[in-house]
């Protein structure tokens, strides 16, 4: 989706929610070795002997955090495998509160703009919304605290606290001269992880899940009351750049899909027993078409779902290969607040497929960065219940590939210089009302007036590249504009039906639904086949 660079996704963030992609939570600890055997033994003595060594003779003090939370154990994990995880009491808080789906602060997201920290835009119904900060102020103060030269984690742990305990946020607004400031008191920001659902087009809707936290099932449940699902002729999920998550949640969302006791995912493990996982509620007959977007960055429990409905031929996938997770990982809280990520099993797709991606000859960012789309194991084929053949090792292959267009030099200088976000702030700026007319869209005075503040601001372009773009600019500046106009909410439906692949996933759906027709097609060839089978076994019974 055309928005989601204003998420600013890199992969280190990919890196940290894939680590729990499709894990368990675990309230239990780890349980020890009674016993070392030799080699594992003489393998502490060495480490602890060069510990004793570092850490009396390096340079400069060394901190134990530094050497064992950020060096010794990131170390051995990452030997094991890409997903191993460590958390240290910073990051496992903010796993916990990523898994329950909220946290608690003011509710807005920030971002550093060149040397300042500014806020991206406020989440609708926060205290940061109600008080009505804004896309573009810049963050000066947080309490009696300068915030310059600080980071913007550091910014918003400022920001985080107690529920109902008070912080008072200072800005620079443009065309306001003097700075602002906002009396806030802290409250439970959701993290929805369902964020959108609407209809695309009379009886066709559209959900986009993303990622899997402990309510996600269930606010898919909501969402697709709120639409009407009795109404839904064709469904357009969408789970690109979905890392996955608490695995039965997965496992509950590609049930509401199928039909009761279909098999979702097994998993197998060295230290636990096998388990197959199934559709636990029956999908009430719904059978409307689904086509299911994905690309490189869908990862592990969104694997889980698109996998189970493409085996199922319940879904049409449609975009990217998928990223290739199918290790499990199970969370082990530890001592002082920290916490392990450790793999502790594969998962396989109803057809039995392991669509885990070799890592073995790859570094460590070529493996998150998933340039191989190809990738697949020759060896592993299964087939769907149609008789489609399917692969495992490289991730889910769509049903149908699409590729999304690059953006041209002209855009990217545009993006990269923030123009977009910039001409809103200062349109916006010394304005009290910031509301549009419902449904506005820029007319060509506002085109003109972002063509004049290129020139003002010397971000250089030509006449012939900003007229090639013209449509472009048009539709970027109303995704910005919305955000500061209306909602964020509202800038993101903006943003899908605009969405060039979306719509093409919309003209997919024919696919989709031959899928489900031949599907009911074979079962009731198998139930004739049965009825067949028992009635030519049947013994006769003569009468007197």
């Amino acid at each position: 989706m055309p928005s989601r660079r204003r998420s600013y996704i890199f992969v280190p963030l990919f890196v940290a929610l894939c680590s729990l992609a499709a894990g368990i939570f675990s309230a239990g600890g780890v349980k020890a070795a009674s016993t070392l055997d030799e080699p594992v033994s003489q393998s502490f003595k060495s480490f602890t002997k060069v510990y004793d060594l570092v850490e009396q003779n390096f340079a400069e003090k060394v901190k134990p955090d530094t050497a064992i939370y950020k060096g010794a154990i990131p170390g051995m994990l990452r030997e094991l495998d890409p997903h191993s995880n460590f958390f240290d009491p910073k990051e496992y808080h903010a796993l916990k509160d990523d898994q329950q789906g909220h946290y608690y602060g003011v509710g807005m997201t920030i971002q550093l703009h060149i040397d300042k920290v500014v806020v991206s835009w406020p989440f609708p119904g926060t205290p940061a919304y109600r008080a009505g900060l804004r896309p573009g102020d810049v963050i000066v103060m947080v309490d009696d605290k300068k915030i310059e030269k600080m980071s913007t984690a550091e910014v918003a742990d400022l920001l985080k606290g107690p529920k109902g305990t008070p912080v008072q946020v200072t800005v620079a607004r443009e065309g306001v001269d003097k700075p602002i400031t906002f009396n806030l008191k802290r409250d439970e920001i959701p993290r929805f992880s369902v964020p959108d659902s609407f209809w695309l087009k009379p009886g066709v809707a559209y959900v986009h899940i993303e990622q899997f936290n402990e309510n996600t099932s269930k606010e898919l449940d909501d969402k697709m009351k709120q639409l009407g699902e009795k109404d839904i002729k064709g469904l357009v999920l969408d789970l690109r750049e979905n890392p996955g998550g608490l695995l039965n949640e997965g496992i509950e969302v590609a049930g509401h899909f199928l039909k009761r006791n279909e098999t979702v995912v097994s998993v197998r493990g060295r230290a636990q027993p096998n388990k197959t996982y199934s559709a636990r509620s029956d999908n009430g007959g719904r059978d409307y078409p689904i086509v299911v977007v994905v690309n490189r960055y869908t990862a592990s429990a969104a694997e889980i779902v698109s996998g189970a409905l493409q085996d199922h031929d319940r879904a049409w996938i449609f975009g990217e290969t998928t990223f290739g997770k199918g290790l499990v990982q199970q969370v082990y809280p530890l001592s002082e607040n920290t916490g392990l990520a450790l793999t502790t099993a594969h998962y396989y797709t109803p057809s039995g497929r392991l669509i885990q991606r070799d890592y073995s000859n790859i570094s460590f960012l070529d493996y998150y960065y998933h340039t191989n789309l190809d990738q697949k194991n020759t060896q592993d084929v299964k087939m769907t219940d149609s008789g489609r053949t399917v692969y495992g090792g490289g991730g889910i292959t769509p049903d149908e590939k699409y590729t999304a267009p690059k953006y041209n030099k002209f855009q990217i200088e545009m993006i990269r210089k923030y123009t977009m976000y910039n001409f809103t702030a200062k349109f916006f700026g010394g304005r009290q009302d910031t509301k549009l007319p419902k449904g506005w869209s820029p007319d060509e005075k506002i085109v003109a007036d972002f063509h004049d503040f290129l020139q003002k601001n010397n971000v250089p372009f030509t006449e012939a590249d900003f007229a090639a773009n013209h449509d472009w600019i048009k539709q970027d500046l109303k995704r910005e504009m919305y955000i500061t106009a209306f909602s964020y909410d509202e800038s993101r439906k903006v943003a899908i039906e605009q969405d060039a692949e979306v719509q093409k996933a919309m003209e997919s759906l024919p696919k989709a639904k031959a899928l489900v027709d031949n599907a009911k097609k074979l079962m009731v060839q198998r139930m004739n086949q049965q009825d067949r089978a028992s009635a030519s076994n049947a013994v006769p019974v003569l009468s007197k």
